[in-house]
């Protein structure tokens, strides 16, 4: 029936007899320390927490966090048997029954409790908007005054703003989806039947369907479901690199009790959710599934605390500041035409009619096309941009967070040298390793490619041909070696006779090589000598000191056989595979790209700095920085992260250019304390599942084609290669899209503005309307028509060489600086034709309407030129030529108008001998 179970004292069952989770709670909770438990204390808790607001705390860990961890520690410093009994299971496994109540409690088994938000409710998000909401309120007044092809036009931009915004929402709250792919598959489950006898079941149920409690069996090549304590293993190797970013692997074993000290993922007990068995068996406990487990922590942060877009915020606080100004001004207007006139209804439609010249109505054309354009540049340049967005944000970008495998480095390995146990170059090791590589055919792995390149490359004549091969002992991860059995042909000294020598030629990690010998061979003088415990400490300080420089080390060992020595079986083969002679190491590295360097410098030319963000080793990634030119005076590991406070935290992370050992949610504090406390834009280039955090986290996401889906989806760039000169082409489309759609506010803001104060300070001056519904829908209409051509104008090259972000200060002391411009040509405008050609006389309104038509359009269409440049415009700096072509057009067409039948529909005349006859009989 299994072993008896016993209840602790602190862990009661409740009247259903469940007690999972008091038992977790009870693991988990943690007394105040002395002298915290006072009401002056939880007052002043309460008070850090108010003031904290909503700022991310970067080095420490969340509620939640702390909660898996303490659960996971408990166990990990457990007994097998105290195990069971917090879980509530037994040695023989969860019965059917239990198993199923214990879903229904838990719910099914996925790290992510994600919740799609409906359509309606993204739709709705899209659709309330300041700006839109402006549009539409004006378009609907256009309606109500028979204004319909202004409220067709205004809805038409609305639908598409609206439909762009919904697309691409709907299209990212997809992504969560994905998480659960790479962990569904079917699982080995032990349970018991029987309401009698209870007889052990071995079944395989579906990921999902995995509970706490149960017992898994797992082979090479399977998925955890679940964070599991080891019941039994047998020389179990796990691969963490979903978790850790590092390519290496794990040993793990079941009989070891851990400690505190010992970093979370280096528990040698406890495997988790998402890693895979390279090699090995065993069977686990499951004490944790769905949100519980480790993973959950790391994707529970995954769309929350998404920095906040500036430019949104700038866009959304304008259209504030317009519908502000537009109902104090459009208000005015009305109140001062009505008693002018004392028609309501014309009053209302001049009033709605200086509101639409007040709304920047292109706003979302401009940018949306502007982003486009952006977007298809890149894509040329073979870079998929999801989110348009992103584009502008890589404008703004000044720190950019890397991975260094395989975007700093070829990710491929380059032998480097070959050195006997003193470090001294040596032929001989270089001979026995090419012919461990050479003869190998169990499987070829990229050290041997390396090593048979190298060889070929520098002309060495090893002559396989004279040796054959006998037998093979093949890599695995227990031993992490491999050995070839070689024969050679030999003369005796009986010329007439030939002998063969037979040799065992080894190659593998370097502890493992070292295991198996007893003996180390001084080939400068040929002789050989027992292994000394002082040569072993020499040649793993010389193993350490390689490392250190980012180099990769495997031994090579060797062994004159005899003919009757050859493994028949698992134990022949250990006992061959002994009193070996050590002949020295082979070196390997992973060099840079040609390119790496040269755009990181292009990037920090541009004032983009490189941070690399890595779960490899520290000194690898040292190395690496220093070929490709990153400072490397301040470097820090997870680890020693995890040591510190908050406020060191953050400021260890603002200096440090290098970052290694890092977990997921350290990739992720990182990124967050970049954009809080630093204020910086961050851009994260990552592939892997563990890059997903610091991917969402940030405010440009950046993957690889050859990525996990996950990282795809979590990310709004997508390289088809690994190549950062394209990030560099990416932040100067940014800047440009940037600068272009900054023009186009500056200018809408202060044309528009200037024209309304204009027509505020005419109206109240003149006895007439200065222009009238008609004249000033097509003034504002072939105005917008004339900036459609901005995102197609260039910048300067100086703008472009630093990273350009809303400024909240900087756009209104440019407006209140450049706004009055238009009003001054305006009033100018309206002095002018007031005393020089008597425009206070009712009956020369429509001359008045004329010029002051034609000199807003002009004035407005302009301005772009005025605004686009710091320098002197036409002089020093000129326009794009579909900019200038605009504005050619747009002013000839103004010009034009008074001269044709649509300027007399219009009411637009212009100065003909009639209307100077008139005059003159006026001042008579």
């Amino acid at each position: 029936m299994g072993r008896p179970r016993t209840t602790l004292p602190f862990l009661a069952p409740d009247r259903d007899g469940h007690n999972s989770n008091a038992i977790e709670d009870g693991l988990v909770r943690r007394e105040p320390p002395p002298g915290e438990d006072g009401i002056p204390h939880m007052v002043a808790r309460f008070l850090r927490r108010f003031m904290s607001g909503n700022q991310i705390d970067g080095g420490s860990r969340t509620e939640e966090e702390e909660k898996v961890y303490s659960w996971l520690y408990a166990l990990a410093q457990s007994d097998k048997d105290m195990v069971f009994e917090y879980v509530q299971s037994t040695e023989r496994g969860l019965s059917f029954t239990e198993a199923e109540r214990r879903l229904r409690e838990n719910g099914p088994n996925a790290p992510l409790d994600y919740t799609f938000p409906s359509w309606w409710h993204l739709l709705w998000n899209a659709f309330f908007h300041p700006f839109n909401i402006i549009l539409i309120v004006l378009s609907v007044l256009s309606y109500i005054t028979s204004d319909n092809p202004n409220g067709c036009i205004m809805l038409a931009l609305v639908f598409i703003s609206v439909s762009l915004r919904f697309y691409q929402e709907h299209s990212s709250s997809k992504a969560a989806m994905k998480l659960s792919e790479f962990v569904r598959c079917p699982i080995k489950v032990q349970r018991c039947a029987g309401r009698v006898e209870q007889t052990e079941l071995i079944v395989q149920v579906d990921q999902k369907d995995v509970v706490p409690g149960d017992i898994v069996i797992f082979e090479p090549g399977d998925l955890f479901p679940g964070d599991v304590r080891l019941l039994s293993s047998k020389h179990l190797v796990v691969s963490q690199s979903s978790l850790t970013g590092e390519s290496g692997t794990t040993d793990k074993m079941a009989d070891i009790k851990e400690n505190q000290s010992t970093h979370l993922l280096d528990l040698r007990n406890i495997c988790f959710m998402g890693t895979n068995v390279v090699s090995g068996s065993g069977t686990g406990l499951v004490i944790s599934t769905g949100s519980k487990t480790y993973m959950s922590t790391i994707f529970s942060n995954i769309g929350k605390r998404k920095p906040p877009d500036d430019f949104e915020m700038g866009v959304r606080r304008i259209s504030y500041v317009l519908i502000g100004v537009m109902l104090v001004v459009v208000i005015i207007i009305i109140l001062a035409e009505y008693l002018t006139s004392k028609e309501l209804s014309e009053s209302i439609l001049f009033g709605l009619s200086v509101a639409c010249a007040l709304t920047p109505q292109m706003l979302p054309l401009i940018v949306n096309t502007s982003l486009a354009k952006g977007a298809l540049a890149m894509a040329k340049d073979r870079c998929i941009v999801k989110s348009i967005t992103a584009i502008r944000d890589m404008g703004s970008m000044d720190i950019l967070c890397i991975d260094k495998t395989g975007t700093l480095t070829m990710n491929r390995a380059i032998m480097v040298d070959h050195l006997d146990c003193w470090g001294v170059k040596r032929e001989k090791v270089l001979q026995f390793a090419f012919l461990n590589s050479y003869f190998k055919t169990d499987q070829k792995y990229p050290l041997d490619d390396a090593i048979l390149a190298y060889v070929y490359t520098n002309g060495y004549r090893f002559q396989p041909s004279k040796w054959t091969k006998v037998d093979e002992i093949p890599f695995d991860f227990i031993r992490r070696r491999v050995s070839v059995i070689l024969e050679i042909e030999s003369n005796s000294r009986d010329s007439k006779s030939k002998s063969s020598d037979r040799f065992m030629v080894t190659k593998g990690a370097l502890e493992e090589v070292m295991k198996v010998c007893s003996f180390i061979e001084k080939i400068d003088s040929g002789s050989t000598t027992a292994f000394s415990a002082e040569e072993y400490q020499q040649i793993l300080n010389l193993g350490e000191e390689l490392s250190n420089e980012g180099l990769r080390l495997i031994g090579v060992a060797v062994k004159r056989l005899t003919k009757n020595r050859i493994g028949q079986s698992k134990k022949d083969d250990e006992i061959t595979e002994s009193d070996m002679v050590f002949l020295g190491l082979v070196t390997f590295y992973d060099p840079p790209k040609d390119s790496a360097k040269q755009a990181l410098w292009r990037l920090a030319e541009k004032g983009v700095k490189a941070k690399v963000l890595t779960g490899d080793s520290l000194a690898l990634a040292v190395k690496v920085c220093q070929e490709v030119g990153i400072r490397t005076t301040h470097v820090i590991t997870g680890p020693d992260l995890e040591q510190l406070n908050q406020e060191s935290f953050h400021e260890t992370v603002q200096r440090a250019t290098v970052l290694a050992r890092l977990t997921p949610t350290q990739k992720l504090r990182v990124v967050q304390s970049l954009q809080t406390v630093g204020n910086h834009v961050v851009g994260f280039l990552g592939d892997g599942i563990n890059d997903s955090l610091a991917l969402d986290a940030a405010n440009v996401g950046i993957s690889v084609d050859s990525g996990a889906s996950v990282a795809k989806d979590y990310s709004e760039i997508i390289l088809l290669e690994k190549d950062l000169n394209v990030l560099v082409a990416g932040v100067v489309r940014g800047r440009m899209t940037y600068g272009n759609t900054m023009k186009y506010i500056k200018m809408s803001v202060i044309a528009n503005v200037g024209s309304v104060l204009s027509l505020l300070i005419a109206t109240l001056f003149l006895q007439f309307e200065p222009l009238t519904p008609r004249q000033l829908l097509v003034q504002n209409f072939l105005y917008s028509v004339g900036q459609i051509a901005i995102p197609w104008d260039k910048m300067e090259e100086d703008y472009v060489k630093t990273p350009q972000r809303w400024s909240q200060k900087g756009l209104p002391m440019f407006i209140l600086w450049n706004g009055p411009v238009c009003t001054v040509c305006d009033v100018i405008t309206l002095l002018f034709l007031w005393f020089y050609y008597r425009a206070d006389v009712v009956d020369t309104e429509d001359f008045f309407r004329s010029g002051w038509f034609v000199e807003g359009l002009l004035m407005q269409t302009l301005i772009i030129h005025l605004i686009r440049t710091e320098k002197i415009p036409f002089i020093q700096e000129t326009a794009s030529w579909p900019v200038v072509l605009s504005t050619v057009v747009i002013s000839a067409i103004g010009i034009a108008i008074p001269c044709t039948g649509i300027g007399s529909v219009m009411g637009i005349i212009h100065r003909s001998h009639d209307s100077f006859s008139c005059c003159n009989q006026i001042a008579a």
